[in-house]
């Protein structure tokens, strides 16, 4: 039996790629369209933006936290700055890429190490496009631009990009992915609370560092169906040892 069981094909990295992929791409239109509200910032002083009520948003959202970013909160919001920072991230993510080659994954690290140096490129490319100022007070040390957020860019793809390598493709997962999301989530509004960005900063950042990591891994698995040849992308195993979504006939049972 203990044979039988290690010739499984080796776990999904999503269970629905399509799916995946979709989700993607529409949060990274969705960043795009953001991106284009907030626009360049040759002649603009922060937080103006080309579509103007995102910047007076971002300006009430900046008012209010003035009222609370000196409180409890804030050894919170440091620790997800240290998280969320170069020192932390970088050798963490390292790290895991490590593992799961050593772990002979090498799909799950081929999607995590993409996810990382393609986020970190786009990071770069926008906010040297943008090039938008930062609020005035911030509570920690920042420096460069200030659209998009580099931590919810790492918060949110480090979050989503962890689940999948790490987290069985299945029901299991979901709650997890929901855990990345609040992660993410948590990280963009530490951000905010602690005057390093823009509310729009924060939110930009969270749709890019998810985009990037769900369709990297989409991408990734749908590549892999197509080289393999069948669909391990879409193989669930249930608790009675078949396939979801395996042909008929002895492929659909463990070999």
């Amino acid at each position: 039996m203990s044979g039988e069981r290690s010739a499984r094909p080796q776990r999904a990295l999503l269970h629905r790629p399509y799916l995946g992929l979709g989700a993607g791409l529409g949060l990274l239109g969705a960043f795009a369209l953001l991106t284009l509200a907030v626009g360049a910032q040759a002649d603009r002083v922060a937080p103006a933006t080309a579509f103007a009520p995102i910047g007076r948003f971002d300006q009430s959202v900046f008012n209010a936290v003035q009222h609370i970013n000196d409180s409890f909160l804030t050894p919170l919001a440091k620790t997800l700055n240290f998280l969320g920072g170069g020192a932390f991230s970088i050798p963490f993510r390292a790290a895991c890429v490590i593992l799961l080659l050593i772990l002979r994954r090498f799909r799950h690290a081929i999607a995590f190490a993409l996810t990382w140096v393609l986020s970190e490129a786009a990071l770069t490319w926008v906010k040297t496009s943008i090039d938008r100022g930062r609020p005035p007070s911030p509570l920690t040390v920042t420096n460069g631009p200030s659209y998009p957020s580099g931590h919810s860019v790492a918060g949110a793809a480090i979050g989503i990009a962890l689940v999948i390598a790490f987290i069985p493709a299945g029901h299991k997962r979901r709650v997890w992915e929901w855990v990345a999301a609040g992660f993410a989530l948590l990280m963009g509004c530490s951000r905010v609370y602690l005057n390093a960005h823009w509310f729009s900063d924060a939110l930009g950042g969270v749709l890019l560092g998810a985009g990037i990591a769900l369709t990297v891994a989409a991408l990734v698995a749908l590549t892999d169906r197509r080289v393999i040849g069948h669909t391990p992308s879409d193989e669930v195993w249930r608790e009675d040892g078949t396939a979801r979504g395996a042909p008929p006939g002895p492929a659909a049972a463990p070999a």
